[in-house]
């Protein structure tokens, strides 16, 4: 089932290692930072310290998202509750 399987009549609808996969997948997720997305286990170890390279990248996106909600809320709309919907143009 976690894989992808068609369950037959009969059989569990999980198995021993849908099961395995699934506990490994929480086990990743449960290490893996919220904020920078690295493993935890090796990003908040004392050797890992000045270790790591960060870089801005833009996400235009985010951006197009960004400046239409402050257009938004210079029009006097209200924020709170708001949703921006981003797609390509002509899309």
């Amino acid at each position: 089932m976690f894989l992808g399987r068609v369950v037959g009549p009969d059989e569990p609808l999980w198995t021993d290692s849908d099961r395995a996969w699934a506990l490994a997948l929480v086990a990743v997720e449960d290490d893996t930072c919220r904020g920078c997305g690295q493993p935890l286990s090796t990003a908040t170890a004392a050797e890992s310290e000045g270790a790591w390279v960060a870089e801005v990248i833009r996400c235009h996106a985010c951006t197009a998202a960004g400046q239409r909600t402050n257009q938004f809320q210079q029009d006097g709309g209200d924020p709170h509750g708001a949703h921006v919907h981003v797609h390509p143009r002509g899309g």
